[in-house]
């Protein structure tokens, strides 16, 4: 559900400022917390000076919040799931031969079910980064063009 509205004769600078604040989300592959960090610092600097730029904040913000809100649900789907899977099972028995490592009495036919959820949220984990990477460049391109962009399923934290 995009919904990208033009704007008439947006100043370069604040393309330019807009466009890097969405951009700026993609340093968490760098830097932790990047992704919160940066767009903030741009955010708060520029939203004063123009709307077009406090709007493109806004999105920034408001996508990567809701994008952590969505990783933590499937955090706490996945993991209690493969730690009870992993416990249930703790009687292990691990060989190590000269150069095998073997292990023993490890049971997934009562678990597949328990399995099947915790990799289906590690599956729609990995989906959630992959849409999210094309999402910001989108964006950044939508700002640089002097359009409004908002993401989808985004939750407005940031009003």
């Amino acid at each position: 559900m995009e919904t990208s509205t033009p704007l008439i004769m947006e100043k370069t600078p604040e393309k330019n400022t807009a466009a890097f604040t969405h951009l700026s989300t993609l340093s968490q592959y760098i830097i932790p917390f990047g992704n919160y960090i940066f767009p903030l610092i741009i955010w708060t600097s520029y939203k004063d000076k123009s709307e077009f730029t406090d709007h493109h904040g806004k999105q920034a913000l408001n996508f990567q919040l809701s994008l952590l809100l969505y990783t933590l649900i499937l955090a706490l789907i996945a993991i209690p799931i493969f730690v009870t899977v992993v416990l249930q099972n703790l009687p292990i028995e691990a060989i190590i031969n000269d150069e095998d490592f073997v292990i023993r009495n490890f049971n997934f036919e009562g678990n597949i079910g328990l399995l099947s959820i915790g990799a289906t949220a590690v599956l729609l984990f990995g989906v959630l980064k992959f849409v999210e990477f094309f999402l910001v460049i989108y964006a950044s391109i939508k700002a640089s063009n002097g359009e409004l962009y908002k993401y989808p399923l985004t939750i407005p934290f940031i009003k």
